[in-house]
């Protein structure tokens, strides 16, 4: 057999806002306890997983917000050396990019797919034009499947309907599709234009029992309100947008060498003389929240604790958290409210969970009759979720609860990654590409690979690579640029840039008066709920000195990136700050 042949088929699989206490292997690993210590928590497809292959307990995402966090683990580098710190679009033109993850695969000689969610909005410059660039083979995205009806829900820009164009299109209106695949419509402006509709959004909202957000700064909650955060799915389980993903990907293996169908459009079935990489974006738990009705009905039995927030915390609280806990209040919902969001959450979990199963169970068993090796790479959420912690919901903060991401990693090469292993160093999600690339063949010593700044996951269990003393990350997105250092006993973050105009006054932090960092020190070894800040207690100077200096040195001096990518995202001029070169070593000796 060919050394090409051996190269492994690669299943990379991820979720969207996952908190990792939805899985109880991972609760055993940390607390000694199967449980979320708010309930009930079911997980038994990726505790499979987990004893199949190796978990990277203490993983941590790069940017708690789903752009960023997407972008660092499809270019293995961190937002302050790729420039992507938020949502912004950006394009692979600029002269410090390099190809992306799927790119890297395909030019090793994989097949590459995409199902689902990417969330990487990457533009490229075609015929004078700037598009979204293919950053995979063949990309089966959500856009057209909900179109197609292949969803229970759905949010899109509606120019036509029932067949005639409208004047001026529906932006961003919300659908349910019906087991009978009756479109219903959630949108202001459609009843406005549609006396005869009016009242639809009410029906939609009783019907299937939802739960939207509410505060102050958002208003009261109606029948259009945004976020969504309980309520039952419009279909069965197996036939939601996520139930889609994975009956696709199946589709993919059984047509092979031939093409099938996925809604309107036809694709490749999987190549019998290529090895695949494959990833599946999928969208649960993400709001909307909507499990199917049996799995919510199964999960309203069970009684959860809500985290409690004492509104003393926002006194000590630095104002770009609380700007973020404002934005996204939830403790004034209901004991009644607050439950529900939480069951429908875990059993959303639960949910996806079967088909994060489901998926496996195609994957390993096409591989295995074809004799091929096979990689599995599992990231439980590119960020984690609130529900109530720090009275609030959402996510963009470095807070445990939103950053902490274990990754299990399942392979036919039980020696690079042992069955059972549970390795404790630290893992970020830039050691995701270096991983599947290396598994791909790639020799991560040559040049053409030095851009990477994380690590192959085989050599951290291994041992080869000696442990991260901390991780590290950035994040501009509604708390405005904010950066974090994590290590066994501190998390430490600073506001990093005085505002977002890239490539202006770069080096802001290492002048500014310590107050207006908005700094916080957590010693999370004594307070794991990160609930009591530190930093101006005199007691911890020395350490906030030693993390400051740091986490500068390494976010702000050590090769960062900002670009000026433009409003059309065409923009290529790059600005480098790089006053502490080498400072990142992932070594910290505090005192």
């Amino acid at each position: 057999m060919s050394a090409q042949k051996q190269k492994p088929n690669v299943l990379w699989v991820l979720t969207d806002d996952q908190r990792y206490d939805a899985i109880r292997a991972f609760n055993k690993m940390l607390h000694g306890r199967e449980m979320s210590e708010l309930g009930y928590v079911e997980s038994p497809n990726v505790d499979k997983l987990t004893k199949m292959g190796t978990t990277f307990i203490n993983t941590y995402c790069q940017a708690s917000g789903c752009a960023p966090s997407r972008a660092s683990m499809h270019y293995g580098r961190y937002p302050f050396r790729s420039g992507v710190y938020e949502f912004e679009y950006h394009n692979n033109l600029a002269p410090h990019m390099r190809p992306s993850l799927p790119e890297q695969m395909e030019a090793l000689g994989y097949e590459t797919l995409h199902i689902g969610k990417l969330g990487v909005r990457l533009k490229t410059k075609k015929n004078g034009r700037m598009q979204g660039a293919e950053m995979y083979k063949q990309d089966i995205s959500f856009k057209q499947l909900r179109k197609d009806g292949l969803t229970d829900w759905g949010k899109d820009w509606f120019h036509s309907l029932d067949g005639q164009k409208l004047d001026k299109p529906i932006k961003s209106m919300e659908f349910f599709v019906t087991e009978e695949g009756q479109f219903l419509y959630r949108s202001k402006d459609y009843e406005a234009r549609f006396p005869d509709k009016k009242g639809e959004a009410k029906s939609i909202m009783e019907k299937y029992d939802l739960f939207m957000e509410y505060n102050k700064k958002k208003g009261p909650m109606t029948p259009f309100s945004p976020g969504i955060l309980a309520g039952v799915s419009s279909r069965k389980a197996g036939k939601t947008r996520d139930g889609y993903y994975s009956s696709i990907f199946g589709d993919f293996l059984k047509n092979e060498d031939k093409e099938f169908k996925a809604g309107s459009r036809t694709f490749d079935g999987v190549a019998t003389d290529k090895p695949f990489f494959c990833h599946i974006g999928f969208d649960f738990p993400h709001t909307p929240v909507l499990p199917p009705a049996d799995y919510r009905e199964r999960f309203q039995k069970h009684k959860y604790k809500v985290p409690a927030f004492d509104k003393k915390e926002l006194q000590s609280m630095p104002k770009q958290f609380q700007k973020q806990v404002k934005s996204s209040y939830s403790d004034h919902f209901t004991k009644e409210e607050k439950q529900k969001m939480i069951q429908d959450y875990y059993a959303f979990c639960a949910y996806g969970d079967a088909l994060i199963g489901q998926a496996v169970d195609d994957f390993v068993a096409y591989s295995e009759s074809k004799k091929q090796p096979w990689m599995i790479v599992y990231v439980c959420g590119d960020h984690g979720w609130k529900l109530n912690d720090h009275g609030s919901v959402s996510k963009f903060t470095p807070w445990e609860v939103d950053s902490h991401n274990p990754i299990v990693v399942v392979s036919s090469d039980k020696k690079a990654f042992p069955a059972g292993k549970v390795v404790e160093e630290y893992a970020e999600f830039v050691d995701i590409a270096p991983t599947i690339m290396a598994a791909g063949g790639a020799s991560l010593d040559d040049e053409k690979y030095d851009y990477l700044d994380g690590f192959n996951m085989a050599e951290i269990a291994s041992g080869k690579v000696d442990g991260r003393d901390y991780v590290v990350g950035e994040n501009h997105a509604v708390t405005g640029p904010r950066a974090f250092i994590r290590t066994k006993d501190f998390m430490f973050s600073i506001q990093s840039r005085p505002d977002k105009k890239r490539g202006v006054n770069m080096e802001w932090a290492r002048t500014a008066e310590y107050k207006d960092l908005d700094p916080c020190l957590y010693q999370t070894s004594k307070d794991p709920h990160e609930l009591h800040n530190l930093a101006f207690n005199k007691k911890y100077q020395k350490e906030v000195e030693i993390l400051k200096k740091k986490l500068i040195d390494v976010v702000l001096g050590d090769g960062r990136i900002e670009v000026g990518w433009g409003k059309k995202a065409d923009g290529t001029t790059v600005y480098k700050s790089d006053f502490a070169p080498g400072a990142h070593d992932h070594k910290l000796k505090m005192k």
